[in-house]
């Protein structure tokens, strides 16, 4: 059996994707950046709230106290990678190259916020009475969930090899 190349192993999809992504992202992060109040929960549903913060490191705001630069190298290296590593997946790796560019998109969005702002915007918190999620944004979404694709293509790749 053969198997179709993935849209997003080609080029003009997957940078129709990142463009994309990167225009809902950086929209919505000017419309929380304007109207939203800085550190205050405006609650949309039980245990969601919209919470506008700003980050100054990496995720769940680690690297904090590192200077701005760095940060922005990290991430610019890591789209990098990512990059690398979409242009030597095979093609017939339809979610790693789903993920990659939802990692791409999600990396680039972040570093256009320390361009623009000089901080990343993030705005969704998920909270109980007695805890509370890292406040996060869609970029970090992308980033997110583009991994758990790589992941389910090691499985169903590997699974396949084995059936």
């Amino acid at each position: 059996m053969t198997r179709h190349p993935a849209i997003f192993a080609r080029p003009l999809p997957a940078i129709c994707f990142i463009v994309l992504a990167l225009l809902l992202d950086q929209t919505i992060k000017y419309l929380v950046e304007t109207s939203l109040p800085l550190q205050q929960p405006v609650p949309v549903m039980p245990m969601l709230a919209l919470y506008r913060t700003h980050n100054l490191g990496v995720a769940f705001s680690m690297l904090s106290d590192a200077h701005g630069w760095f940060i922005v190298g990290l991430r610019i290296a890591i789209v990098a990678f990512v990059f690398w590593l979409w242009r030597r997946t095979s093609p017939v790796h339809h979610f790693a190259h789903l993920g990659f560019v939802m990692i791409i998109a999600g990396a680039i969005g972040n570093i256009i916020d320390r361009f623009v702002y000089g901080h990343v915007i993030d705005y969704v918190l998920f909270y109980t009475q007695t805890w509370s999620f890292a406040v996060f944004n869609l970029a970090d979404s992308l980033i997110t969930v583009g991994a758990a694709f790589i992941i389910l293509d090691e499985f169903t790749v590997t699974r396949a090899r084995k059936g």
